[in-house]
């Protein structure tokens, strides 16, 4: 903890968000800005001035880019138009008036989509422990995604050996990570994705029993059939819409759903409907949401999990690292298309 707090004014560059955005995120939605910061944190604070390093392209941050009324979308306020975007990422402190956290020290958190920030509210922030790892992991496979996978998988999944598992999005920051946990679990796993370099990247280096891709063809249905002919017992969701619908069919009797995403739905001004919610009776099925934000106090009984499991190279990351922020957009706009192999992240900085 630093004892004073002399401040100093450096040149930052900001990528702003414009205005509340109608379906699919543009290029022009977004503005690089150049500005200058002062590294003054505020008298009788808490706060942390950092230098961001690496950030994440999440897609529920599509959510925060739309106006929200409701408080049941408490979880995504919305980004304010002529801000910087904020979301969770990789940092080194430059200063700290915060007991908790020194100078030099690494976090992973809330933080702004700019060179430097200025943290006033230390909630959710970590401080990182293990930097035999690339530092950029604690924005996937060591942050939020990971433990996304995490408690998905072994809290909700109720996955026991020898199910038939089903992930969507099986290339993304979550689903990768998802279908790894099921096949040390001893599980058949098929994973689809958008793209057949995705497809190739599952089984030849995810681990993936099979895969497939869902944009080839129209015939979604008979897809299912060929790679789940004795159905499915567990689906790790990530997609919604129309795909959600038909597997709704091939589940088997006492199947479980779990819900992390619905990216297929996230810029749609009317979301599809489900018409095969009937199979949740006749097929006695179990479905369940949850955000790994109830989850938080499992960060370190998870690093104690995942890191070893990295260590000896028993668990493969697959990151797409856009550098600097002037390609931030670009980035976070791709992934809506299906442009990233594997986790997006943006670099803004190695140290």
């Amino acid at each position: 903890m630093e004892a004073e707090h002399s401040s100093m004014m450096l040149p930052n560059k900001q990528v702003v968000f414009k205005n509340y955005v109608e379906g699919y995120p543009k290029e022009s939605d977004f503005e690089l800005r150049s500005t200058m910061i002062s590294s003054q944190i505020p008298q009788d604070s808490n706060g942390l001035f950092v230098k961001n390093l690496y950030l994440g392209c999440d897609p529920y941050m599509r959510h925060k880019m739309s106006p929200h009324e409701s408080k049941d979308v408490s979880l995504l306020t919305s980004f304010k138009p002529g801000s910087v975007i904020t979301g969770l990422g990789v940092a080194k402190i430059i200063k700290s008036a915060n007991a908790d956290f020194e100078e030099g020290d690494y976090i992973w958190g809330m933080t702004g989509w700019e060179d430097y920030s200025l943290i006033l509210n230390s909630d959710g922030l970590f401080k990182i422990k293990y930097t035999d790892v690339p530092l950029s992991y604690y924005a996937g496979i060591l942050g939020m995604p990971g433990l996304a996978a995490y408690i998905g998988f072994y809290n909700v999944c109720s996955a026991k050996e020898g199910d038939i598992v089903y992930v969507s999005s099986a290339a993304g920051g979550v689903g990768q990570l998802v279908g790894q946990f099921a096949k040390m679990k001893g599980c058949y796993v098929v994973g689809s994705a958008s793209t057949d370099e995705k497809v190739d990247l599952l089984k030849s280096e995810l681990g993936f029993d099979d895969a497939f891709n869902y944009k080839e063809g129209t015939d979604f249905a008979g897809a299912l059939k060929r790679h789940f002919p004795k159905g499915i017992d567990v689906y790790f969701e990530n997609v919604g819409g129309s795909m959600l619908d038909e597997v709704l069919l091939h589940m088997n009797l006492y199947g479980r759903i779990t819900v992390s995403g619905m990216i297929s739905q996230y810029n749609l001004k009317k979301p599809d409907g489900i018409h095969n919610l009937f199979c949740l009776i006749t097929k006695r099925l179990r479905m369940e949401g949850f955000s790994e934000l109830d989850f938080r106090h499992k960060v370190p009984e998870y690093l104690e999990f995942v890191i070893q499991l990295i260590r000896e190279k028993k668990l493969v990351f697959v990151e797409d690292i856009a550098e600097g922020l002037e390609n931030a957009a670009s980035a976070f706009v791709g992934i809506y298309h299906g442009r990233n192999v594997g986790k997006q992240i943006i670099q803004v900085s190695t140290d």
